[in-house]
């Protein structure tokens, strides 16, 4: 085992060399952020049309060239590929001789800490883990996105000032996230955004079927105070028909949801549930109106009032 001085990111140079191995959303934009702060794009990785595209788009004159070559000419190395896909690249990385010592590896899976990168750690690069909070769309906007943007960083003590000052540079605010509690860290994510969006959609289909010509107009400022309310506020945020055990209501929602939309009815229970539980844990709901509407929610729509409007609930509260 070589005994030779592996050299520390502080005595780099300021500016690095940067390659992206995996055109798609995320690297490009992440390389182009680099750009802006002095760093230098040298070369892309993309196999897909649409990949190539992007690159062009975000990496103007940045050549594409395959993954070993990227490797090659960069000292900083973007490995932004689909996290299934991440431990074979590394490992084939490794085992084609393409990692060099010294040299950076950052990889942007939310997924994985920097334990993916142990093989690349063997032969002496140095393993960053950084994952921008933030959803991509692949244009230059996503770059003006990451100003502000939280990243959760993983890395060894050694480099944690280093990736902490490159998620710094692009613009970002550094979240260290212990190895552990990588795989928890995504899932609250996905569980916020990628079902938001779900969500949003469904939402925006059924106001179509309701009539509604702009459900986008209609829904934004309600979902923009919606989602300002819940960070500020948390709980004590709920609002709407589950919340106040408006039974009636809820039944009511689950039968048209069958009659117009079936494929909505298993998210509309499982998301009510869930509201229930919290509103009755943070004392929202009333115990006396929760048990009609567990009842409803659990598929039995004789539990809900016969005159949904009839209720002290139907005149008077939150329209939401």
């Amino acid at each position: 085992m070589s005994t030779a001085h592996q050299p520390d990111p502080r005595d780099r140079p300021a500016r690095l060399a940067v390659g992206v191995v995996g055109a798609g959303r995320v690297g490009p934009a992440l390389a182009a952020s680099l750009q802006l702060a002095g760093h230098r794009p040298v070369a892309v990785s993309g196999v897909s049309d649409a990949s190539r595209r992007r690159a062009g788009l975000l990496l103007p004159d940045v050549p594409l060239v395959p993954p070993a070559e990227v490797m090659r000419r960069a000292d900083l190395v973007l490995l932004t590929v689909p996290d299934d896909a991440l431990p074979g690249l590394v490992e084939g990385l490794v085992e084609t001789g393409a990692v060099r010592p010294g040299q950076l590896l950052v990889h942007t899976s939310g997924r994985y800490g920097a334990k993916v990168l142990d093989p690349a750690l063997r032969a002496g690069a140095l393993p960053l883990a950084l994952h921008p909070a933030m959803t991509f769309t692949g244009t230059p906007v996503d770059v003006q996105r990451l100003a502000g943007c939280s990243f959760g960083v993983t890395a060894p003590d050694g480099l944690r000032m280093a990736a902490e000052a490159l998620v710094i540079e692009m613009g970002g605010e550094p979240e260290w996230i212990a190895e552990e509690s990588r795989p928890l860290y995504h899932a609250a994510l996905a569980l916020g955004a990628n079902h938001l969006v779900t969500l949003v959609a469904q939402s925006m289909e059924l106001l179509r079927a309701a009539g509604v010509e702009a459900p986008d107009r209609m829904l934004g400022p309600l979902l923009g105070a919606a989602l300002d309310n819940a960070l500020r506020s948390g709980d004590a945020a709920l609002t709407g028909p589950v919340a106040r055990g408006d039974a009636g209501t809820v039944a009511a929602h689950v039968a048209q949801l069958r009659e117009h939309a079936p494929q909505t009815v298993a998210g509309y229970l499982a998301m009510a549930r869930a509201t229930a539980d919290r509103a009755l844990a943070h004392g929202l709901l009333k115990p006396e109106l929760a048990e009609d509407l567990l009842g409803v929610l659990a598929g039995n729509p004789h539990s809900a009032p016969s005159d949904p409007g009839a209720g002290p609930h139907g005149a008077e509260g939150d329209a939401g």
